[in-house]
């Protein structure tokens, strides 16, 4: 095994050592900045129900969170591609999001009006299980403050430490609040929402539809996710759109964000 960069053998072991004790989020942290110096730093619990827990955040740059808790925590990170992850069990190990976010994700409206915002140009998130239907999220993320996204060597060197992160966060965490069962089914708390709140009766296609636009997806991607054919999408597309009452996507999305906030307060932080 190669050796970690700038002396990060010591972080590591402090990190280690402060296993299921105060501190070791900072020490966590000292050993990321030894390793793949990130801008930001921010620890998520995600739950078969309600909003994410934040376990930790971390950042030199007051943009980045300022609006986590009223926009994202509220109900928008149902959009987030690596909530998609953890509705999906991907197998635990580290992410980038250029490799997991949809195709069209930069063109979404939640790309344009919230995650642009946060001025974040680079994430790898390290995905961890530390009981069941409970995911662990550990971001690292590149944002204004540095303008740089992360060099090759450095997403390397994230997946190659990956296992020992996983190993150490789910035994700090081995005793999170477990969760009652599986991830939520988003299309039909969409459907459920969109008939409740505003009289408008979505088939469970057209819900799954609109959630894949709101996510970012391209016709294409929607039609590979779905088994479906880009024509089949585009009529989807367009009786959804015919039943909303709306023309495009950034109606869909002033439309149904409120639609996806949870009944119950945002997250806490530790």
């Amino acid at each position: 095994m190669k050796a970690l960069p700038n002396l990060a053998e010591a972080q590591l072991a402090e990190a280690i050592r402060l296993r299921g004790l105060p501190g070791f989020e900072q020490a966590l942290a000292s050993f990321f900045r030894a390793v793949c110096a990130p801008d930001n730093l921010i620890i998520l619990a995600y739950r078969s129900a309600g909003p994410p827990l934040v376990l930790y955040r971390q950042t030199d740059h007051p943009q980045v969170f300022a609006a986590l808790d009223r926009t994202y925590l509220a109900g928008a990170y149902r959009l987030d591609p690596f909530y998609d992850l953890h509705l999906r069990r991907a197998p635990a190990g580290a992410y980038r999001i250029a490799d997991i976010a949809p195709d069209a994700f930069q063109r979404s409206r939640y790309f344009i009006e919230y995650y642009d915002q946060t001025t974040l140009i680079d994430e790898i998130t390290f995905v961890a299980y530390p009981s069941p239907w409970v995911t662990l999220n550990i971001c690292v993320g590149r944002d204004a403050s540095s303008g740089r996204v992360f060099a090759m060597r450095e997403v390397e060197t994230c997946s190659r430490i990956a296992p020992v992160v996983l190993a150490l966060v789910e035994a700090h965490w081995a005793n999170i609040a477990r969760s009652t069962g599986p991830a939520e089914d988003t299309p039909a708390l969409l459907a459920d929402a969109a008939r409740a709140g505003r009289g408008i009766h979505l088939s469970p296609r057209q819900a799954e539809v609109a959630l894949l636009i709101l996510r970012g997806h391209s016709t294409v991607s929607i039609g590979l996710r779905l088994s479906l054919s880009p024509q089949t999408v585009k009529v989807f597309r367009k009786q959804l759109y015919a039943r909303c009452r709306i023309s495009s996507q950034a109606e869909l999305f002033a439309l149904m964000l409120p639609l996806l906030k949870d009944r119950a307060e945002p997250g806490h932080s530790a």
